[in-house]
């Protein structure tokens, strides 16, 4: 069977991102066929065969048997990708389990984002996949970079791993009073971030964490600055903050 340019499995069709993914697909012009658990492989695999691109938008706990699901139907030019927010553990997921094109895909936005829509794309297996993935990926309005599996992991380590960890943190070390007359607008935007990080989204962001092979690592250098400023030198730890900021000014004034 010939595989389709215009057809895309998706597995994981029902998750808020597999549903954002197929409603873009579906406008651009591709043909999608969702599935979600409980799965009936005879279908998938039917229609896995027929398919230009599959894609695994599962948690990253569920990688390896997602791919499990569909490497057995997997034409030689069908190309694996998954979305998951971490890079290295299921690319090797992926190119262990199959012999065809693989690529890594990060889009770096919610189910509910509508600009910009930044996807991070990493090479696995068959360089000419990283060129049909960018050509898919502009056709739904994202806008992909390439990355490595590596550096992109690093980034997320503090990017999503990081700020959870600290969030965390943060909350664990409120004082036992009673806060609520002492809020300040600054308190308040932060306490709304973490309701929804720590409220709503810990089992995603924990499961993340516990991916990343970086994520301790970075939790490690945070602590090293954590002791700097509860040492007393304050003053330095602001300074070493302040020279680190060049890279967020570039991203908001759009120069350095």
């Amino acid at each position: 069977m010939t595989p389709s340019p215009e057809q895309v499995v998706l597995l994981g069709a029902q998750g808020r991102m597999g549903r954002r993914l197929a409603q873009d697909l579906r406008q651009a012009g591709y043909a999608v066929a969702g599935f979600d658990l409980p799965l009936d492989l005879e279908d998938l695999r039917h229609a896995v065969a027929a398919a230009q691109f599959v894609v695994l938008a599962v948690p990253v706990g569920a990688i390896a048997e997602a791919v499990a699901a569909v490497a057995p139907a997997l034409g030689p030019s069908t190309i694996l990708m998954d979305i998951a927010s971490v890079k290295l553990l299921p690319l090797a997921a992926m190119l262990t389990a199959t012999t065809t094109p693989v690529v890594g895909l990060h889009p770096l936005f919610g189910p509910d984002t509508t600009a910009p829509l930044p996807v991070a794309v990493v090479p696995g297996r068959d360089h000419e996949a990283v060129g049909t993935a960018f050509t898919l990926l502009t056709r739904l309005g994202y806008a992909p970079f390439h990355t490595t599996a590596e550096d992109h992991d690093r980034a997320m380590a503090y990017v999503q791993g990081l700020n959870f960890l600290t969030t965390v943190a943060y909350l664990c070390a409120a004082p036992d009073i009673d806060l609520a007359p002492y809020l300040t607008p600054s308190f308040r935007r932060r306490m709304d971030a973490a309701a929804k990080l720590v409220g709503e989204d810990a089992a995603l962001f924990t499961a993340l964490v516990e991916a990343n092979p970086f994520s301790l690592e970075a939790a490690r250098r945070f602590r090293s600055y954590l002791n700097v400023a509860a040492g007393g030198d304050l003053d330095l730890a602001a300074r070493k903050a302040e020279t680190m900021l060049w890279w967020w000014r570039a991203t908001t004034t759009g120069g350095p």
